[in-house]
């Protein structure tokens, strides 16, 4: 039952959390406050943060290993191609070979079933970028690069956050 509630919970991230403003500074802040919890729980990840057209913030941490940007890669695609969470489209898709089904004609070389890329929604015009994590399980990639923009945000993270297994 944890798929459908989690499936259900980032669908309203997804639309819940709306920026009416996103440029350089914004986000440097989602990758800068990513990166201090990574050192703060010695977490590691690799962090990137990005519109589609291009790279605005980047991070790797300790224990990360040259596989991290290449997942990275591989997420921003997924979720510049579908417009919704990575996270999401795995749970959705539900394949244990974590790649998308030959009709869909997403090649496993440049996309994935992996959860870590959670998109930068603009208020009244949808996904512009995303923020994505590699380097643990793919539910708490998601719910990392999630805390960060809701902490940008100003709003409540217990209201956005996937419930505990």
């Amino acid at each position: 039952m944890a798929t459908a509630d989690d499936i259900a919970k980032i669908i309203e991230q997804e639309r819940g959390l709306e920026f009416t403003e996103f440029n350089e500074n914004v986000a440097f802040s989602i990758g800068a406050r990513v990166r201090e919890r990574a050192l703060r729980e010695k977490l590691g990840l690799v962090v990137d943060v990005r519109t589609w057209d291009r790279q605005m913030f980047y991070a790797a941490m300790p224990g990360t290993t040259a596989d991290n940007p290449n997942w990275v890669r591989r997420k921003i695609n997924t979720v510049q191609r579908l417009l919704k969470s990575s996270y999401r489209v795995a749970l959705e898709q539900n394949r244990e070979d974590r790649l998308f089904a030959p009709n869909r004609a997403l090649d496993g070389a440049d996309f994935v079933l992996a959860g870590g890329a959670f998109p930068i929604r603009m208020k009244g015009f949808g996904p512009i970028g995303c923020v994505t994590i590699s380097g643990l399980h793919e539910r708490d990639d998601h719910q990392v690069g999630v805390d960060a923009v809701v902490e940008e945000l100003g709003l409540d993270k217990a209201a956005f956050a996937l419930a505990k297994l």
